[in-house]
């Protein structure tokens, strides 16, 4: 055999024992006539020691060792003179009698270490040794023991796994679709799933009740640290049940994660309208790890007719940071540069600073009066000592949004959004469609098989955009880290959201016909959700990209550059499947 043990499991207890180790080596250190070599395995790392003394041929030959040799050894387990307590198998050491060298290796591009010198795109190039640093190796034993606990709780609830296609007809509405030529049909396509939306609500037609799947999903859009073309979702659906029920197994599912995987008890969550996270933060993935709440303030800076900037305002809204109205004058300009970013867009950031002697401050002291600035304090509930910036424009919506990248700059600046915290919620009440410039016209929230809020019914013919949805995102941290709704199951109301869209009938009969035919059926109410996985994952891990908790990711260009993908074909096979490339300047 290989190896009798791992290079992470043996302690003083085993001391005497003759063992049979196999790994990696991390490193190699000459002290006088000794060699001191630490082997890697995924279990951990065990100190060897080789003894000129005792055998010179052998001590030469692990001189000769490089960095990431692939090497087998037998020797005797002992007790260390020098003890490490910064590893799990500091308080032994082996004795080596046989190295067997079974791969040598070149010299990595770059340390296999926790603190490693490799950049971003030279980790991706190798990602194979990459994934042997245990950092990154933990994510994924994170993920995997995340999927198991996942699977081992959705078997309890009576849910059944069932695996639905990767090749489908490609429906476009919302995010773009992966298409995949066929060659047995020329000139057709296959698309990859954005998800197993249909196919899902299918099952619940054919009586399944309760179905999960571990489902891969793809979407060629822009990419992000929490975004890439493919990526893994927790995919769940349910029959006969409402919004309450879904939320409350979730929920539970969630606890139950949070409490196995990192000591965490939540507490019952608390469910907040979509306008009332927009109203106080912004966002419908509002960060409750700290304050700062927008505050809004039109009505003591508006109309004033001394600051038109304030005047010709559509909202004025602030956040106040509290004890922070030492703020450098250095330190308000770089805010002030910050939400000027192309990608922010702001066109400026005023700022007031209530000083802790009473005094006031402010960008705007030659438009406002003190008593003015004064009463923006009590309208915003600051305190001496605190700093309130204030962002105004034409467009309540974006000026908010713009607020909210404001807020959690101050919050990462002040060190508030701490990774061991955890502060989850329910987002509900979202609207059920949403205005597109590219399209100009409106296009669903979410997708259009969720159901209307039953109160909002009549306002479909009149005002649709009014028109409340059923459904729910489970948000931590800032993070949407799933969601889902109630589905429609009646014929007549999906074909009434299909028109409500700009389908025609014959358009939904083309990309939805098996849909809506098979609610003919008998189909039952059904909801479902679908966390996840790389998100949920890596806020566990702590990490700022999900990208460390996938084996093998793709770079923000889409581009996996260790494969070289996508890449060019062979024009043979673009001639078996009747394809001509025509790129354009």
């Amino acid at each position: 055999m290989y190896r009798s043990n791992t290079c992470g499991e043996l302690r003083l207890s085993d001391s005497g024992k003759e063992v049979t180790l196999a790994g990696w080596v991390q490193r190699v250190r000459k002290m006088g006539g000794m060699t001191f070599v630490d082997l890697r395995d995924r279990y951990g790392i065990t100190q060897l020691v080789f003894n000129e003394a005792d055998d010179a041929a052998l001590c030469e030959a692990a001189n000769k060792l490089g960095r990431e040799y692939c090497i087998q050894v037998v020797g005797k387990v002992s007790e260390r003179q020098s003890k490490n307590p910064k590893m799990e198998t500091g308080d032994i050491e082996i004795l080596v009698s046989t190295l067997n060298v079974l791969s040598d290796s070149q010299t990595p591009p770059f340390k296999i270490e926790d603190d490693t010198d490799g950049g971003d795109d030279i980790r991706m190039k190798y990602r194979y040794l990459d994934l042997r640093r245990p950092a990154v190796r933990s994510n994924l034993e994170l993920r995997h023991r995340m999927t198991i606990l996942i699977r081992n709780f959705l078997d309890s609830q009576n849910f059944i796994e069932v695996e639905t296609p990767i090749l489908i007809g490609s429906t476009p509405e919302g995010a773009r679709d992966f298409v995949v030529p066929s060659r047995m049909n020329p000139g057709q396509f296959y698309a990859l799933p954005q998800s197993p939306q249909t196919l899902k609500q299918l099952l619940m037609v054919a009586g399944f009740d309760r179905y999960f799947q571990i489902a891969k999903c793809f979407r060629d859009e822009d990419l992000r640290a929490d975004r890439q073309p493919e990526f893994t979702q927790i995919d769940c659906e349910m029959s006969f049940v409402d919004q309450e029920d879904v939320i409350e197994l979730f929920e539970e599912m969630a606890r139950h994660l949070f409490r196995e995987v990192r000591g965490v008890e939540l507490p019952k969550l608390e469910q907040m309208p979509w306008h009332e996270a927009m109203r106080r933060f912004g966002s419908d993935k509002p960060d409750l790890r700290f304050g700062m709440e927008f505050v809004e303030l039109m009505d003591v800076l508006k109309g004033t007719g001394t600051f038109s900037v304030f005047d010709e305002a559509e909202y004025i809204g602030g956040i106040c940071v509290p004890g922070c109205a030492d703020y450098s004058r250095k330190q308000l300009n770089e805010l002030t540069d910050f939400v000027k970013r192309p990608q922010i867009g702001a066109k400026g950031l005023v700022y007031i600073k209530y000083n802790t002697d009473g005094t006031v401050k402010s960008s705007i002291d030659k438009f406002y009066t003190e008593e003015q600035l004064i009463k923006v304090k009590e309208a915003a509930g600051a305190k001496d000592g605190d700093l309130l910036l204030i962002l105004s424009g034409d467009n309540a919506n974006k000026t908010r949004t713009q607020l909210c990248t404001l807020r959690l700059e101050m919050g990462d600046r002040l060190g508030l959004r701490d990774k061991n915290v955890f502060k989850c919620l329910w987002i509900v009440d979202f609207p059920l469609f949403e205005w597109s410039d590219e399209e100009q016209r409106l296009m669903s929230t979410h997708h259009p098989f969720t159901m209307p809020n039953p109160d909002d019914l009549p306002l479909l013919d009149t005002h649709p955009e009014k028109v409340r949805a059923k459904a729910y995102d489970f948000v931590c941290n800032g993070i949407e880290v799933g969601g889902g709704s109630l589905r429609i199951h009646d014929t007549k109301l999906q074909e009434k959201m299909f028109e409500v869209l700009g389908f025609t009938p014959e358009r939904a009969q083309a990309q939805f016909g098996f849909l809506m035919n098979a609610f003919k059926y008998g189909a039952p109410p059904h909801a479902g959700l679908a966390f996840g996985l790389d998100r949920f994952v890596s806020i566990m891990a702590g990490l700022d990209s999900i990208r460390d908790c996938i084996a093998f990711p793709k770079n923000n260009s889409g581009r996996d550059v260790m494969l070289d993908a996508p890449s060019a074909i062979d024009v043979k096979q673009l001639d078996e499947l009747q394809i001509k490339v025509d790129l354009k300047e």
